[in-house]
């Protein structure tokens, strides 16, 4: 529950369902219904949200073309005691959605913000993507146009983490065919859309195939989307990442240590450098 919302004023970042309105968390409901102003991306897409719930609070529209405006607003209100509710159109505030700015104006101000846990469309695809990689970039909406779509791609071909983007339905088959050209027709494409809503899709298959599983049925290429590239591959062993081992086994380093700098060092596998290391060890000491 909030509390003492009149004498304690803060900017609350409430994140509002992908789609599926009982992912409506119910800290968010009275957080909505408590603060003196929601502050929204848009207040048509935002009032039926809050028809839905019986919040009557009222609202003030902060969306990308405004945020420096409506964040003096927001001071200002936080400065005569009352709390302000910051929501985008879907998702949580300030994830490739207005919000960055309102928050970083209000911290200088000295004022609270309290952020409150909930729907992401990136983690939720993230989530059941099957993707094995360690780490992830989450890089958000590529630019539009051909040229700079390629160019902000090419320093990411090379990187070892799954790559996470958000792209619109009109852009969706220009942009899956770039990401196959920089970054490899063989690396995993996951393509989530209309997460949590009636025509939630997930599909994976190579980067290369992608293109023509979205033309060959239209609906495909309908909804937001979530776009998830598996890492750059290792780069290949030529025998460098075993002498680089072999050479630091030999000096006394223990396995895994050995393993992990030899992995540093050539960029070959390091689990596969590890097994190797303990099955060296384990044929010699039965010598």
């Amino acid at each position: 529950m909030l509390a003492m919302t009149e004498e304690s004023p803060a900017l609350y970042v409430v994140p509002t369902p992908l789609g599926n309105l009982g992912d409506m968390s119910p800290r968010a409901i009275d957080v909505l219904r408590q603060v003196a102003w929601v502050a929204a991306e848009d207040t048509r897409h935002t009032a039926p949200l809050l028809k839905h719930f019986g919040i009557n609070t009222r609202m003030l529209a902060a969306h990308e073309h405004n945020e420096e405006a409506v964040a003096q607003q927001i001071v200002a209100r936080l400065g005569e005691g009352k709390s302000v509710a910051l929501v985008s159109d879907a998702g949580t505030p300030g994830i490739s959605d207005p919000g960055a700015r309102i928050v970083a104006r209000v911290r200088a101000a000295g004022y609270r913000v309290v952020p409150l846990p909930g729907p992401c469309a990136a983690v939720t695809a993230l989530s059941a993507s099957g993707l094995v990689d360690s780490h992830f970039l989450f890089y958000g909406f590529l630019p539009a146009k051909a040229r700079q779509r390629e160019e902000a791609l090419r320093p990411l071909a090379a990187l070892p983490y799954a790559l996470v983007f958000y792209e619109a339905p009109h852009r969706i088959l220009e942009t899956v065919a770039t990401l196959s050209s920089v970054l490899g027709a063989d690396r995993t494409l996951v393509l989530a859309r209309e997460l949590t809503k009636l025509f939630e899709t997930i599909h994976a298959c190579p980067l290369g195939e992608a293109l023509a599983w979205l033309q060959a049925d239209a609906n495909r290429q309908r909804g937001e989307f979530v776009l998830l590239v598996s890492g750059a591959p290792p780069a290949a062993d030529d025998g460098e990442g075993e002498r680089v081992l072999r050479l630091l086994l030999d000096d006394g380093l223990p396995v895994r240590l050995a393993a992990r700098l030899a992995h540093e060092i050539t960029g070959a596998g390091k689990n596969r450098l590890y097994d190797l290391a303990l099955g060296w060890k384990k044929a010699d000491s039965s010598e």
